[in-house]
This record gives C-alpha cells, structure tokens and sequence, in this order.
C-alpha cells in the first residue's frame, strides 16, 4: 500500500512499522539508527589495507575487541574475542588504550563504558547495532512490572536478576532494587543467591535461559515458572499467579537462539546418525530438553576443542561461529554443521562490517571521535553496583 492510497483511508502507519521501515527512531530503544560521515564502499579492495594502516597509526591507543558472533571479515581485527561480559573486563585491564572499538552490539559497548575508566572512550562502529533481546525490556515497562509487583503485595519478596543482554538502564534497574547481573555460564549461582535474598525472582530479559536454568539446572517445574507479558495489563498475569510462582520470566528471547525447534534437532538426527546436539541455554526449552550438551559460547567452543577427532556435532548458536569451529576443527576430522537447515545470522550484530570498522578506525586515526558509546552517572553507579554482585558471586 503506497504513503497516498493509507492518506486516502485515513490509515497511518504505527510508530513500529515506521521503525522497522528505518523512518523514524525509537527514543525508549537502544538502537540507533544513524551513522555520520561517508563510509567507504564495501567493494573497496583496499578496505583490509586501510584497517591495518588505521590500527597501526593508532597503536596502543586503541584496543579492539570483536564478540565470537562476528563476521571473518571484522574478527581479523580484533585483539581480543570472547562473550560480551569476558570482552568489556578485557578492556578495563587495558587502561593504557584511549579508544576502545567493541564489535559487538549496543549493550555490550555499554558493559565496556560501565567497566573502563573515564579516560576511555568506548566506540560502536555503527550505532544501529542493537540487540533485538535488551530491546525487549525498555526502563519504562520494568518499572510499570515492578508497580504491578507492588500491587500484588510481592515486590519486597522479589529479587531482580538481569541477564547480561540487557541495557545499562535494566541493569541500573537490578542493582537499584538488590538484584544481580547473571551471564549464560553463572547464571545457576546468581539464582541460588538470589533465592538467599528473596522468595521469588524476576528474571530479565531472556525467557528461556530463566526457565532452562531454574527447571533443567535447578529442579524447579515449569508451574513454578510465569510469563509476564509487557505488552498486557499486568503483564497478563492475575496478582494469584503471581504469588504463586518463583520465577516471574519476561516475555524476550533472542531472535537467533530462539529459532532453533525440536525439529531441528530431530531433523538433525536422522540426517547425521551418532551426531551430538550441542545448544546454547537461550534456546526454548523442549530444544534444551531434546540436546545431549546445553552450554553457553565458551563451554561451546571448549566442549568441542575437547571433542575427540571424528565426532559429529550440531550446534545450536550463532552461524558466524558456528562456521569458523566448522573450519577451525576440519583438520582434526570433526564434523560441524548448524542445527538449522536455514542460514541465520544475529542481523544486529552483523551490522558492524569491514567499512564501519575502516570507517571507525580512520576516524580515530586522524583525532575525531564517533560513536562514542557513554552511559550517564547515575545509571552507570547502580548497574555497576549489580555487576559487582555477580562478580561477588561464590
């Protein structure tokens, strides 16, 4: 339908589909949707060049840090790789690099400027990085959760815990109210804390690693676990439902993760006899249920840089990393291959390519600073107040 046939009907398009049309930006949303300057063309041969050159004239002033989910192209020039969390301590142990480039997503830079010191500058080379999981759970609808919580009569009883793929705004959130910041592989001991501090936990903001890790980890049953849905009043829970449980999940999941099916895996099975299902906890849980192996990208690449030559794997994660284990491990006659039959990359995360690094390092390079990622103090103060429980963690 054409912008003057919706005129004629008097139809205006909703502030979501303006969104996704890229017409207008999101104010309560982490992402971006801009990127100034000129970037190079991705056709330029020389771009691999001109990214060595950049880094060198740099030098020790910057520190570039490249997330397992990136594409080859980028993670070449990373100094470090690893999850978000292993990669944002990276940087405040290097507090000699004045500009710190994270190719990864929105959140993840935040983490960074959270942890480095106020003489470091955290750069995202494209702004409209996002991660569509931390955009699923916006400061304004926590908090509406919460005075649901209050009117419940439960809220003193609940403790936020925040997984690491949440903004900085969430975080402040959990640190503000006696709460924890859990990653894929703690995730099991932040609850246990949690359920030391409080009766019930408030799990943000992927559904599914809250309901693997408090059913499969921890013995709990799916009764045990609610959905609270934002986009409903209340959450779509009576005030009974939510006394009852112990884990109040929010309604987000990851967009790469949360695609893998049951059959997936057993698709996979019959296509490949004796192949072992390796799977991220941010996958649903009958996917979690059906896999030999559920851990989360390090316990990944660990689980088959120890698998014995000739194995079969299928692995339920990111393709970016899914193909470079492939590759990484041919020699060694392991078998790797995607839990899906359809490609799927993070499309968020794919967003920083070879031109926005060029473009980012370049910049730098002749003294301009861009994309400069900056969580305010009070913000920063409270979410780095939760980080440091999780780090406290036994």
């Amino acid at each position: 339908m054409t912008t003057a046939q919706t005129q004629e009907l008097d139809v205006q398009p909703s502030p979501l589909a303006l969104l996704l049309l890229g017409r207008e930006a999101d104010p309560r949303s982490e992402r971006g949707v801009e990127c100034p300057g000129d970037l190079p063309s991705p056709s330029d041969p020389d771009l691999v060049a001109r990214a060595r050159a950049a880094k060198e004239k740099l030098g020790d002033k910057v520190f570039v840090l490249g997330h397992h989910y990136q594409r080859d192209e980028v993670i070449q020039f990373a100094d470090v790789t690893g999850d978000s969390f292993k990669l944002a301590r990276d940087a405040a142990a290097r507090p000699e690099a004045e500009y710190i480039v994270f190719c990864g997503v929105h959140f993840m830079a935040e983490s960074a400027d959270i942890l480095t010191s106020d003489d470091q500058k955290v750069v995202l080379p494209d702004l409209a990085a996002g991660c569509s999981m931390a955009d699923m759970a916006t400061a304004e609808q926590v908090a509406e959760c919460w005075d649901v919580l209050t009117e419940a009569g439960i809220a003193e009883q609940v403790v936020p815990v925040s997984y690491m793929n949440s903004s900085a705004d969430i975080k402040a959130f959990t640190g503000k109210h006696g709460g924890t910041i859990c990653t894929s592989s703690n995730a099991e001991r932040a609850l246990d804390w949690a359920f030391e501090q409080g009766e019930k936990v408030l799990f943000l903001p992927d559904q599914h690693l809250g309901r693997n890790t408090a059913v499969r980890d921890m013995g709990m049953s799916l009764e045990d676990c609610v959905l609270y849905n934002p986009h409903k009043p209340n959450g779509g829970l009576t005030a009974e439902e939510l006394r009852d449980a112990k884990m109040i999940l929010w309604r987000g999941h990851c967009s790469v993760h949360g695609r893998f099916s049951l059959d997936s895996v057993n698709d996979v099975r019959e296509r490949i006899p004796g192949v072992n299902v390796l799977v991220h906890p941010e996958c649903r849980h009958e996917v979690v249920a059906a896999a030999d192996y559920v851990g989360s990208t390090e316990y990944i690449i660990k689980a088959l840089e120890a698998a014995p030559a000739g194995s079969k794997w299928a692995i339920g994660t990111e393709l970016n990393l899914v193909r470079r284990l492939a590759n990484r491990f041919a020699s060694e006659d392991k078998e790797i291959v995607f839990l899906d039959k359809t490609v799927c990359f993070c499309s968020t995360m794919n967003r920083i390519d070879l031109p926005h690094l060029v473009w980012a390092l370049e910049s730098l390079a002749e003294g301009t600073l861009v994309n400069r990622i900056e969580v305010d103090k009070e913000t920063e103060a409270f979410a780095k107040l939760a980080l440091e429980r999780m780090l406290a963690l036994p």
